[in-house]
């Protein structure tokens, strides 16, 4: 079930709400009504991979009642069944997600007939996953433990974070679920929550939804681009999974917040940021933190010497990208954020400070600039973007200009209606510069959300969120729900 949906809007969360603080007086009654109905959400319009998400809860809480169970004088086996459980995760994962990509390299490398798997990519196997590996590791170093299962699934498949994260720690949501208090109906996280759910559905609906379609025009549509368009379709990619992965983070933690759980934070301006690292502090706070604690850390981190620690950011980012999707793009997306990272920490050894502007744009650029090879669904789609955003395709300019720049006459440059050169796309060029300025200049939703009052600022995006909702005309999966 999306978020985005009619179905989730109007039927199921009020009711999830409605069966919580129903039975809040009997704890065990409505933490069994939220896992089942955390259950229907997952299944809706795909049940079959139900038993999938069971199973994997099972497994995981029996391990991790298991490691904490054992003294300490038994290390060398609560080390082999933690082991052993972050291995089932992790084929499991493989199987489903990365299994057709190896299968068809090894095809292609030695002329192999192996057959791919049949099927569709569970959703929200990736946040799951290594929600669940998480939790293994924190009961192995004693920070986490849980006897109840029925208290485990409600932690494991809370249905605001399910599917596309944030991913979070058992010490950060579970403490919630169980103090008395949180059941209690809480008028002011429950309209605060619906504010917060309503600022995302419109960020996804109306502005993602937007960009959507012109990145989608430039991408898949033929022929090459000319420079104008080129960067229209980039920054339309931008900007539209910008707002579509903060919409969704603003409506998880939104409907969290109506239950009252407070979720970690997120999404927090990540095009603000002045470097890679800063930018990987904001955007997908959750997955960088878990890459640091549970990969970064482990390898040695920064501990380890110079060119070691160089290898583990490197292993960090390609493990990033690699997560993302089964793609060679998506391993080169992950390898240029590494090799980023190691150049900034390079630079930091052997350069000056640089000025807020000029650091902020030349993040601003690569993070665009990888953003293709994030969405191109081939090379050859990467390569079409780029060779237009770096004209070497030619420039073709609105003819309008031709009177005051008629003298140029190189066959790279060509005069052409405004409308043949952005096919279609013309509003880009006023959605894009809104963007720029909303991203650097707004208060970000978690402000808002701190800052909320009952008043008609409140009203207002609570009516846009309304207007979003009735203007649904089809429901796009939010994009992290393919990772």
């Amino acid at each position: 079930m999306l978020f985005n949906s009619h179905e989730y809007l109007f039927l199921f969360l009020p009711g999830a709400l409605i069966l919580w603080f129903l039975f809040r007086r009997w704890g065990f009654l409505s933490g069994l009504g939220l896992v089942i109905a955390s259950f229907f959400f997952y299944g809706y319009g795909k049940i079959a991979h139900v038993p999938l998400l069971m199973g994997s809860v099972l497994l995981n809480f029996s391990v991790g009642r298991i490691v904490t169970g054992l003294p300490g004088h038994q290390e060398r086996k609560r080390k082999a069944l933690l082991t052993a459980g972050i291995a089932a995760n992790l084929v499991l994962l493989g199987y489903f997600k990365y299994f057709n990509f190896f299968v068809t390299n090894l095809n292609v490398l030695f002329n192999t007939g192996m057959e791919v798997r049949q099927g569709t990519l569970p959703l929200g196997i990736s946040f799951f996953s290594f929600t669940q590996i998480a939790f293994l590791v924190d009961c192995y170093r004693r920070s986490a433990q849980e006897d109840h299962l029925i208290s485990y699934g409600l932690w494991a498949t809370f249905f605001p974070y399910l599917l596309s994260g944030p991913i979070v720690r058992y010490s950060e949501v579970m403490p919630q679920f169980k103090e008395r208090v949180k059941k209690a109906l809480n008028y002011r996280n429950l309209s605060a929550g619906l504010y917060l759910l309503s600022i995302g559905l419109f960020k996804k609906v109306v502005i993602a939804g937007r960009f959507s379609e012109w990145a989608s025009a430039g991408f898949d549509g033929p022929g090459p681009l000319n420079f104008f368009y080129a960067w229209a379709t980039s920054l339309s990619y931008t900007f539209q999974i910008y707002f579509d992965f903060s919409g969704y983070t603003d409506m998880a933690l939104g409907a969290a917040l109506m239950f009252n759980i407070r979720l970690p934070v997120n999404f927090n301006s990540p095009y603000k940021a002045l470097d890679v690292q800063d930018f990987w502090r904001r955007w997908h706070i959750s997955l960088g933190r878990f890459l640091r604690d549970y990969v970064y850390i482990p390898l040695g981190g920064n501990r380890a010497k110079e060119g070691r620690a160089y290898f583990n950011l490197m292993v960090v980012f390609l493990v990033c990208g690699l997560w993302h999707g089964a793609g060679w793009t998506f391993i080169f997306w992950g390898f240029l954020y590494g090799a980023a990272a190691v150049i900034l920490r390079f630079w930091r050894k052997i350069g000056g400070p640089m000025p807020d502007f000029l650091a902020w744009f030349l993040t601003f650029n690569f993070v665009n600039a990888a953003w293709v090879f994030f969405r191109a669904r081939t090379w050859e789609d990467a390569l079409k973007v780029l060779s237009g955003m770096f004209g070497l395709n030619g420039f073709s300019l609105p003819d309008s200009w031709s009177g005051a720049l008629g003298f140029i006459q190189v066959p790279q440059i060509q005069f052409l209606p405004w409308k043949e050169i952005m096919r279609g796309s013309r509003d880009a060029y006023v959605w894009i510069p809104l963007a720029v300025f909303v991203c650097l200049y707004f208060k970000n939703s978690n402000q808002m959300a701190e800052e909320f009052k009952a008043d008609w600022k409140s009203l207002f995006w609570i009516a846009a969120g309304a207007y979003a909702a009735l203007h649904m005309y089809k429901v796009d999966e939010f994009l992290y729900f393919n990772f």
